[in-house]
């Protein structure tokens, strides 16, 4: 094959691996949902997905650099499994069985009459709800970087140095209990039915997993609509201006709406990470957030010190570039 046909191939490649890798995951989730063991299935595709992504990342890199080892693998796939996927499962179980918050609440926040459009056709009924969870995830997420309340807890997500699939699920408990609270329990108190849980859940995850991917994609149009690789870039970025952007973890409808948008015409940013730092091993980074030394670390703020009369600078001085302001 000559280079120009190589190219040319590459090319409808980029252009292709998105939207095929997407809607493949949920073609497969349709299949999974249809079982009698619908999680186990739906875990099966995701899976899939995850290593064909994992392929292209090697054939087709974004960024080279990023193939590099970073020594976080391991803690990138127990806070996947332990914290992000264990949060999901258990709002998944949740669905059955509706949230006890959402059991509390309800004779004081739901009206007598049931809201829910049950009658819609089952696909606006998912971007329905899709567009109402996405308003408490945009929110969330938001106050995740103006709020260091909050920003401790969310630090941990940004403090990679390369995006690639295995550290989509790189987030602190406490940030993906949030996450959850504010987006799903207006959909518990609506009254929103299983399936349509099932299905913003298929979508957050398949979209989750490629806005991480270091794959050479091209969007385009679809960047107007979802989150996309090439803006969720931007969003790692260690400049507060591009990084405090692009919050929508699925669409972009609430970042066009409250002036959080950010897609200029140059190539996405692959200066990432945090001026902070975070603990080395998985339970260090657990604990990090609840103590003032390590909230002092992910700040980026140096350590307290007995004040010196050599030495008049600040020991609460704060160092980090990429912290958000309060």
């Amino acid at each position: 094959m000559t280079n120009s046909a190589t190219a040319l191939c590459r090319m409808v490649l980029s252009w292709m691996i998105w939207p095929a890798i997407f809607c493949g995951g949920l073609v497969g989730c349709y299949f999974a949902f249809q079982s009698a063991s619908h999680l186990l299935w739906f875990n099966v595709v995701y899976l899939s997905v995850v290593a064909i992504i994992a392929i292209f990342e090697r054939l087709m890199p974004y960024e080279q650099t990023w193939l590099k080892r970073d020594n976080e693998t391991f803690n990138d796939i127990a806070h996947t499994l332990l914290n992000k996927g264990g949060v999901q499962i258990a709002a998944a179980i949740g669905t059955s069985a509706p949230m006890a918050v959402a059991t509390v609440a309800q004779p004081v926040f739901v009206l007598p009459v049931r809201l829910w459009p049950d009658s819609w056709p089952f696909a606006l009924q998912v971007v329905l709800g899709l567009i109402i969870a996405e308003f408490g995830l945009y929110w969330a997420h938001r106050l995740a970087h103006e709020k260091m309340s909050l920003w401790r807890f969310h630090a941990l997500h940004h403090s990679v140095e390369r995006l690639w699939v295995i550290n989509t699920g790189r987030f602190h408990v406490v940030d993906s209990l949030v996450k959850i609270a504010l987006s799903q329990i207006p959909l518990y108190l609506l009254g929103a039915p299983l399936p349509v849980f099932l299905w913003i859940g298929a979508v957050t995850a398949f979209i989750g997993l490629l806005t991480h991917c270091n794959i050479e994609v091209r969007t385009g149009p679809l960047d107007w609509l979802m989150s996309t690789p090439r803006l969720h870039r931007w969003h790692h970025s260690r400049l507060l201006a591009e990084g405090n952007t692009n919050y929508g973890e699925n669409l972009v409808l609430w970042d066009m709406v409250f002036g959080t948008y950010y897609n200029p015409p140059r190539p996405s940013s692959t200066n990432i990470g945090i001026s902070g730092r975070v603990a080395k091993t998985f339970l260090g980074q657990l604990a990090q957030p609840f103590s003032a030394k390590g909230f002092r670390e992910i700040m980026g703020r140096k350590p307290k010190a007995v004040p010196s009369a050599v030495s008049g600078s600040d020991p609460g001085e704060n160092t980090a570039v990429t912290t958000p302001a309060e």
